[in-house]
């Protein structure tokens, strides 16, 4: 190595490392000198330089592959984003919801009384909590209290800010939804993935990640996102037996379908867990920019969140507050809400239908936006030709943590009976191609 590290203590030599690193020096994928190496190089204890290393594995500056010794990290992006491509191909990607099972937001703010608040005064309106509360009860364990964030994934980062911290293993189901991977993998913590069937999460592999030393796991109970995987009774249960034996475990669970979910939810939330956490974004139901989660949580997990709340932006706006509120209470909204549950549930089913008379296997997809075809093979070129044939989806690529899917995503808002009918003729032909 041709570089010059410095230093006589550990925080010295990570401090070093970092400014190369900041300057260039020291490039992504450059392999650090071994324990021994720098320790007789720089005239300190092995143990010296093996802290600073682990100091440097923690801030997501370098990773430790064991006797493939230590390499400087790939710089983090914002990786792959769910959402509407500018395309001129027919888009079977955009994971949004249809615009017309959208509230008209000026008739929510026409119906919607608002107040001016001050500094200091409740940051969360008392009929929001009240709704919260009589929403989260029948699915939660006793004893939860209620706070807002912006959106399933800001909840998710808090969370993880509350108990977590840099170098930590947070499980997901694999595959994963591509923000909740990428906001792990952003905030310095490592994503190990546990294998996803037609019912969830899988047992086997929760219990198999979680005695690697994970400290946090995330679940999707409904509508999983890219599967459209719905746990079952069975399997919540099966999966809450596991997690009885990790009581120090943070529990997060993704109910970001809620609005629009014809399945119940079953949740895998143990007695014995210390800490955990229920998210509901309205987002899907109501639409992206009133960006509004519920959390329910036990009453450490709330008051950790609320004090990191408190010095920055210190409240999800009261304003937002009041037109979720609408929208969840003025039987005109909750009558279009129930007329789009209703349109998305019959879009899947058609859509489903249409594969299956072209003999094209299709996971089983009782709930969500999205239906995951396996495709028996490279999931890239499957996309490619369907692409050369109009039609934009998603490669099961875009979803993987640890092992390669041989499947696409394909979103379901789009397609009325004609489109799903000529999709289905055109993947039918793909398959047989390939």
């Amino acid at each position: 190595m041709k570089v010059k590290i410095l230093g006589g203590s550990a925080i010295e030599i990570f401090d070093s490392i970092r400014q190369l690193t900041n300057d260039g020096q020291l490039q992504p994928g450059d392999n650090l000198p071994s324990v021994r190496e720098l320790a007789q190089q720089l005239g300190v204890n092995r143990n010296t330089v093996s802290a600073a290393y682990q100091r440097l594995t923690k801030a997501g500056i370098a990773i430790t592959q064991g006797r493939l010794g230590t390499r400087i990290c790939q710089r983090n992006n914002a990786g792959e984003q769910e959402g509407k491509t500018e395309t001129s191909l027919f888009d079977l990607a955009d994971g949004s919801p249809k615009r017309e099972w959208l509230p008209d937001l000026n008739q929510v703010a026409e119906k919607t009384h608002f107040n001016q608040f001050l500094y200091g005064e409740a940051p969360i309106l008392s009929r929001i909590i009240e709704y919260g509360n009589a929403w989260f009860s029948p699915t939660c364990p006793a004893n939860f209290s209620i706070t807002l964030c912006n959106g399933a994934i800001d909840s998710l980062e808090r969370l993880m800010a509350a108990h977590l911290v840099p170098g930590d293993t947070v499980i997901v189901e694999d595959p994963c939804y591509i923000s909740s991977a990428n906001a792990i993998r952003l905030a310095g913590l490592q994503v190990m993935g546990a294998n996803v069937d037609e019912q969830g999460l899988c047992p086997k592999a929760l219990k198999t990640a979680l005695e690697k030393g994970a400290k946090a796991v995330l679940i999707t109970p409904r509508a999983h996102n890219p599967t459209g995987a719905n746990l079952t009774k069975e399997r919540a249960l099966q999966l809450k037996a596991v997690l009885r034996d990790y009581p120090n475990v943070l529990v997060m669970e993704d109910d970001h379908f809620a609005l629009l979910a014809i399945s119940e939810h079953h949740s895998v939330i143990p007695e014995t867990t210390r800490h955990w956490a229920v998210f509901r974004s309205v987002s899907k139901g109501l639409g992206p920019d009133l960006r509004m989660a519920f959390v329910a949580a036990d009453s450490e997990t709330i008051q950790r969140i609320n004090t990191r709340l408190a010095p920055g932006m210190s409240w999800v706006s009261r304003v937002l507050q009041s037109l979720v509120f609408t929208c969840l209470t003025e039987k005109i909204f909750q009558q279009h809400l129930e007329k789009s549950k209703k349109s998305c549930e019959l879009l899947r089913i058609n859509a489903i239908k249409a594969l299956k008379q072209h003999n094209i296997q299709v996971n089983t997809v009782t709930d969500g936006l999205n239906i995951w075809i396996p495709v028996g093979g490279d999931c890239k070129a499957a996309a490619y030709e369907l692409s050369r044939k109009g039609w934009l989806v998603r490669p099961g690529t875009s979803f993987d943590i640890k092992r390669t899917s041989q499947a696409i995503r394909v979103s379901i808002q789009n397609l009325d009976e004609e489109s799903a009918n000529k999709f289905a003729d055109d993947l039918a032909s793909v398959l047989t191609k390939n």
